[in-house]
């Protein structure tokens, strides 16, 4: 009896300090951007080493094994990326136009695919990996992050349509497309791997009806959610007006269940569902509280996720990463993204410098850890413990590098793209 009341006693205790950290962690994701504002030391990059401290201590916690959980780690990456893209779709304020989003368009069209064969090539030719695995590891690792590039994206919504700057708005947007955009190629790595894969169903289904669905329901739900928000007939429906938030949710989930339903890539729906609701009325101040809200609970997920890839490090999902598969992750960061993102960035907007950072700029986070985790579900991977790790590793590099090399790098844009400006600009500014 004393044993079993002892044993309820301790389970108690463990959800008791449970909350107490999840409690903790979002006190300090309500702090921490302003501590931080100006030093070059990112949120990211505290959570992941609170992370790792708190699962390092011997308080009992649950082991943190996302391939031991792999449904688990897919539903709890794949809301916030939901999340990301919708908040990222409403505060860009330039408008789709001729030559607006050239840069965009070279990033995903150029860099993306070529990032994803020169990973692959390596995985397959250097870490030893079966061609599929190679190519999930390619897939998994193109997609720029929405979640944890908050620090190099466009800010809040306004009403000028060419505030942003050509860096910010190029990691923004590409951030926002590529998530769905690496679907193809993840699905291709899954019939590689069932040994059913044929080029002509994969062009016509999983790339030309799946990214047709998303686009096409993705700009319908948005402009319907648009009218709905802004001119309905009925002026007690007019949902802009209550300034409610949580509204950003129901948009997100109704673009993506909705989209993939209907067999597209939910991903790409939220944010050109995101865009369309924009679009409906640009300049009103309700897309302010929607983002507002978007942001708040993406930063919420963002801190429960980097304390469990803490405590995941700190598990062991490291341990299968051998040299090969390392150095294909430096590679990815300091030579594969940087050159072919510079490169197909040639005669887009924008100095040479700019394309500099933007091509270095190209984050990892919680996408990756999507795709792996949404590929486990519908196939066998060899050596899919040694993808993972290198995932987890290049992840992690890249919220370090990344986190402690943009406060400075962009202060130092800011600065230039000032002096650069003419009087006149500043004064608009």
């Amino acid at each position: 009896m004393s044993a079993r009341f002892a044993g309820q006693n301790w389970r108690v205790q463990l959800s008791d300090l449970l909350f107490a950290l999840f409690g903790v962690g979002a006190l300090l994701a309500g702090i921490l951007p302003r501590l931080l504002e100006r030093r070059p030391l990112s949120m990211p990059i505290v959570f992941l080493a609170l992370g790792m401290v708190v699962f390092a201590v011997p308080l009992g916690l649950p082991d943190v094994d996302p391939l031991a959980h792999p449904k688990l780690t897919e539903h709890l990456t794949e809301v916030c990326v939901i999340v990301a893209l919708m908040g990222a779709g409403l505060k860009i304020d330039r408008p789709l136009g001729k030559g607006r989003w050239t840069s965009t368009w070279r990033l995903l069209i150029i860099a993306m695919p070529v990032t994803i064969g020169a990973v692959a090539l390596l995985g397959w030719w250097w870490a030893g990996l079966v061609p599929a695995a190679a190519l999930l590891l390619g897939a998994a690792l193109a997609p720029t992050d929405p979640v944890l590039a908050a620090d190099v994206q466009v800010g809040e919504p306004t009403d000028k349509e060419d505030s942003e700057d050509e860096v910010r708005f190029a990691l923004t947007s590409e951030a926002g497309l590529n998530d769905g955009l690496a679907f193809p190629f993840v699905y291709a790595a899954i019939g590689l791997a069932a040994a059913g894969f044929a080029w002509t169903d994969w062009a016509l289904k999983d790339v030309g009806y799946k990214v047709g669905v998303a686009v096409v329901g993705g700009l319908v739900i948005g402009r319907l959610l648009g009218r709905l928000f802004f001119r309905p007939r009925n002026h007690k429906l007019r949902l802009a007006h209550h300034s409610e938030g949580f509204l950003a949710l129901a948009a997100t989930f109704l673009a993506y269940g909705i989209v993939e339903v209907a067999g597209g890539y939910g991903f790409l729906a939220v944010f050109i569902a995101a865009r369309g609701i924009r679009s409906a009325q640009r300049s009103h101040e309700y897309h302010q509280v929607l983002h507002d809200f978007a942001e708040q609970i993406e930063r919420l997920l963002t801190v429960l996720l980097l304390l469990l890839l803490g405590g995941a490090v700190v598990s062991g999902v490291l341990a299968p990463l051998t040299w090969p598969a390392a150095l294909i992750g430096l590679a990815l960061v300091l030579v594969i993204r940087p050159v072919s993102g510079f490169l197909s960035l040639r005669g887009a907007p924008g100095r040479t410098t700019e394309h500099w950072v933007i091509a270095s700029f190209g984050i990892r986070g919680i996408g990756s850890f999507y795709y792996l985790a949404y590929a486990m579900e519908h196939a066998e991977f060899p050596n899919v413990d040694v993808v993972w790790a290198t995932v987890a590793f290049v992840v992690l590099v890249s919220v370090v590098l990344h986190g402690v090399a943009v406060t400075p790098v962009m202060r130092l844009l800011d600065r230039n793209n000032d002096r650069s400006r003419t009087p006149e600009e500043r004064h608009a500014q």
